[in-house]
């Protein structure tokens, strides 16, 4: 749930949006306090739905879908991906990233988000932009932005100790000091013009990812800037042809099982990211020229503003 510092500031820029439209209590003080109350239960409810995973259903992608998506964050006046693709192993042949093990939803240091589920963990309602940072350990919520350590040597000098943007964080471009915000701008194609997107303002980790080929950027940056696709999302379709193999979770791990709801174990032993050790470096570059089968043709609440 948004703090009230992040209401206020979200609040202030709708209302400069609103071009001088004023807003008036009337009623006496009875109405005000039922909006204060209705914005409290609204509040609350948030909180809640942020807590309650969506239940799987049959709606793309499904286990069979190998989609790509391109992906980035544009911080400041500075482009960054994520590092790594989560199928390392440890000494014991067990994998490093347990949430990649259980959803099958990595990058390639490439730009793209490679979204093949591994189970119901990341199928239909369940595919949103929150799986996918979970694979590395980035916290978003409504009010902040955390990198864990092993992620933030690309990110701009200014955040590169703590990892962290919040809302006292502030952007330093061309060596001025601005204001800027938390913003997340989806495509739901890679060849949509810049100006047919959705800007999101809350509920990040719930944006939907539904279809094959959409872009997502996260963005901290002024109002000012108009927020537009990655670089790279040039190179997408060679990016794509680069990956036209994807090995199963028994052939990246072998001993080792993920049933249809993303229970990761070895024989019939759970295992937790408490559980596992260390990259083994000898048995990091594992290769398969085994496919899953075909994907069947498919075609494919956050607070958003319409761009």
């Amino acid at each position: 749930m948004a703090t009230s510092s992040s209401s206020t500031k979200k609040a202030a820029r709708l209302a400069q949006k609103g071009k001088g439209q004023k807003v008036r209590f009337q009623g006496g003080t009875l109405f005000p306090v039922i909006v204060a109350l209705v914005l409290v239960l609204g509040f609350g409810l948030v909180a809640y739905a942020r807590q309650s995973r969506p239940a799987a259903d049959a709606s793309s992608p499904t286990v069979t879908d190998h989609w790509h998506h391109t992906y980035g964050f544009y911080l400041c006046d500075t482009w960054v991906q994520l590092e790594g693709d989560g199928e390392a192993r440890d000494v014991n042949g067990q994998p490093t990233n347990i949430a990649y093990s259980r959803t099958g939803i990595h990058s390639h240091d490439d730009g793209l988000i490679h979204w093949h589920a591994f189970s119901s963990a990341s199928v239909g309602s369940r595919a949103t932009l929150g799986v996918f940072l979970d694979t590395y350990d980035v916290d978003f919520d409504n009010d902040s932005l955390q990198f864990p350590e092993d992620q933030r040597a690309q990110l701009p000098e200014q955040f590169r100790e703590t990892g962290l943007i919040d809302d006292d964080s502030t952007c330093i471009i061309d060596g001025e000091e601005e204001d800027a915000q938390l913003q997340v701008t989806r495509w739901n194609n890679i060849s949509d013009a810049d100006s047919a997107s959705t800007t999101f303002i809350a509920g990040f980790d719930g944006i939907r990812l539904d279809r094959d080929a959409m872009v997502a950027v996260i963005a901290f940056v002024p109002d000012n800037i108009d927020v537009v696709k990655p670089p790279w999302n040039e190179q997408f379709d060679q990016n794509v042809l680069n990956d036209t193999n994807q090995a199963r979770p028994d052939q990246l791990f072998p001993g080792v099982e993920v049933d249809s709801d993303g229970n990761v174990t070895d024989g019939s032993v759970p295992i937790g990211q408490d559980d596992v050790g260390p990259v083994d470096d000898e048995l990091d570059d594992v290769e398969s020229d085994q496919e899953f089968d075909a994907p069947a043709d498919t075609v494919g609440e956050p607070v958003t503003t319409e761009g």
